[in-house]
């Protein structure tokens, strides 16, 4: 991002309580149902945004008018900012014909890129997408998942806030799409409908929050309900005599959320994968550290390429498998940070590159081994091993880098360090 990390109003008083609002340039993903208040609040980010003098994309199936019609419920009038240029409203075609097509993914891939043309062409603080379903039933999920990270990435280091809206999924495949659209995203909405009105008959239903990336205030639901000139609220007063019922006959789906369990008695502890996946096989990584090169050579942003190296009696001694050891890695990883195993080591390309980040990625990553007890830590520090090499002007292409980092040892000045050294 080009700017300093900060939080923003998102015009949801539940979220900006909760959290303090949103990051500048994140990405948030709203699931729901139909009629449970996703474009509503939708409008509600817009509405924030123009309120803030901040260029807003809106991005829409609807007709102009029924969209206008939805934002005079919050009394907001669309129509005045998008006069003033504040607020643009792009309207998109769902791809109604995507059947017809030879190969459906790369049509798809096309709507992607095309967000990624419009956001050049005005240069908004943020951008709302509703909704982005009909857009993403790719058969291929990893098309997918490089098609809507590189639009992200691309969102993101313009220091652009977006708001994506998706429908609740109704089948196995569609839970896994939303899996796929989620992991990348730095926190996510959930909207639950209830099937009976509130006593005083405005709709609403429970409303969870949950972070992928920072938000470390963590996940937080309520009740919410939808009223004339406030939109989605949490802000009332809950009456004794109100009955809400949820509709238990579909439990709305929601991405994994990563967490770290409790400890068991030994000090061990089971961890869930980070929701994200940001491993990547050697092409893939070999590709992307040249482009980390090509911007280092354009634009002079540094990067650092981390090595970790296992002694395998590691592995006889049943303290550590590479697998854990990857696992930790993973863990202790930023979404935009690429990981790749290659002959027995795990290599790290970080790209916030600063020895002192370098450090407190080393030590985030021992804090994720599988037990934090101290006479575990002790036995294991020995068999971890280190090299971290940051770009420099000599260096010309990925495979010259990661030769550094594999044949470390084996070339003189250029030694990995045991883990024991960063905590000294």
């Amino acid at each position: 991002m080009s700017s300093s990390i900060r939080l923003i109003s998102s015009g949801f008083n539940f979220l900006d309580k909760k959290w303090g609002g949103i990051y500048r340039g994140g990405s948030y993903l709203l699931v729901g149902p139909r009629k449970s208040g996703r474009t509503l609040l939708g409008l509600q980010f817009a509405l924030e945004a123009a309120k803030s003098q901040e260029v807003c994309l809106f991005f829409t199936t609807m007709r102009p008018k029924d969209l206008m019609i939805q934002a005079a419920s919050l009394n907001f009038d669309i129509q005045s900012y998008m006069n003033q240029n504040l607020i643009i409203v792009v309207r998109v075609a769902p791809p109604n014909d995507i059947y017809e097509m030879p190969n459906k993914d790369e049509y798809l891939l096309e709507y992607m890129n095309d967000i990624i043309t419009v956001v050049n062409q005005y240069n908004p603080q943020r951008i709302i997408f509703d909704e982005l379903t009909p857009f993403i039933g790719f058969n291929n999920l990893e098309i997918l998942k490089d098609g809507f990270l590189r639009t992200l990435e691309h969102i993101e280091e313009r220091d652009v806030s977006s708001l994506f809206i998706i429908g609740e999924p109704a089948t196995e495949k569609a839970e896994e799409i939303v899996d796929s659209v989620a992991q990348y995203v730095t926190g996510l909405i959930y909207f639950r409908k209830v099937i009976k009105k509130f006593e005083d008959r405005f709709q609403g239903g429970e409303v969870i929050i949950s972070p992928n990336v920072g938000h470390t205030e963590g996940q937080f639901s309520s009740e919410y309900k939808i009223e004339p000139y406030k939109g989605v609220t949490t802000d009332f007063v809950k009456k004794e005599k109100t009955e809400v019922i949820y509709d238990k006959t579909k439990e709305i789906h929601t991405p994994s959320i990563p967490h770290v369990s409790k400890q068991n008695g030994n000090g061990y502890r089971n961890k869930e994968i980070s929701s994200y996946s940001n491993v990547y096989n050697y092409n893939d990584f070999q590709l992307i550290v040249n482009n980390q090169i090509a911007l280092y050579k354009s634009t002079g942003q540094t990067f650092n390429l981390v090595s970790f190296k296992l002694d395998p009696i590691a592995d006889v001694k049943g303290l550590l498998t590479l697998n854990q050891l990857q696992n930790a890695i993973r863990l202790a990883s930023d979404k935009k940070d690429k990981i790749c195993v290659i002959d027995g080591k795990v290599l790290v390309l970080l790209v916030k590159s600063s020895s002192k980040n370098v450090i407190s990625y080393i030590q985030n990553v021992q804090s994720n081994l599988p037990s934090t007890d101290m006479d575990y830590i002790h036995a294991i520090q020995e068999f971890i091993s280190i090299y971290s090499i940051e770009i420099e002007e000599n260096i010309d292409n990925a495979d010259t880098l990661i030769k550094y980092a594999l044949e470390a040892d084996r070339t003189s000045g250029n030694m990995y360090t045991p883990l024991t050294k960063y905590n000294e």
